[in-house]
């Protein structure tokens, strides 16, 4: 079974939406890897802060299926989707990796940009899986962390509980 890597992240009703996403998680992926929590900047528009991490987990889910699932998630928490691609959300869940693969894959790109474009995602990723290699980059997370502009998108980690 490929390990896949989420981002998680909101910035309306933060604590109970990302309370609510990892039980989800949970409820199908077992106990999944999770990093600390991470607060931003609203990234492209004005907003509250958002509290970010990445989970990571084994499944035998194929991308189109952890995708529709992700967005269930999504929906079920009161995620609205509208023109404003980066407006306020309480959830927004996007899957990172699929094992290896790298490509479109169901209609959607994998490896996900983000990973290269924000601390937001990179952070987290590289605290859980700091000797694991991006599948078309090649460099491990925590090389790509150590050469990120961090200073250009700053991130606290905070302290948080998922029980």
């Amino acid at each position: 079974m490929p390990w896949v890597w989420v981002s998680l992240g909101s910035n309306l009703d933060r604590d109970a939406s990302l309370r609510g996403a990892v039980r989800r998680l949970r409820a199908v992926a077992g106990d999944p890897v999770l990093s600390s929590v991470y607060e931003s900047a609203a990234v492209g528009a004005a907003g509250p802060p958002f509290y970010n991490l990445v989970a990571g987990f084994e499944t035998d889910l194929g991308v189109a299926a952890i995708n529709d699932w992700l967005r269930a998630i999504e929906t079920a928490f009161g995620r609205e989707r509208g023109a404003d691609k980066n407006a306020p959300r309480t959830l927004d869940l996007d899957l990172l990796t699929y094992g290896e693969r790298v490509g479109v894959i169901d209609g959607y790109a994998l490896p996900r940009a983000d990973i290269l474009q924000y601390a937001f995602v990179l952070a987290p990723l590289a605290e859980v899986a700091p000797h694991e290699r991006h599948p078309f980059d090649g460099r491990t997370y925590a090389e790509l962390w150590a050469v990120f502009p961090q200073a250009e998108q700053p991130l606290e980690r905070v302290a948080f509980s998922f029980d």
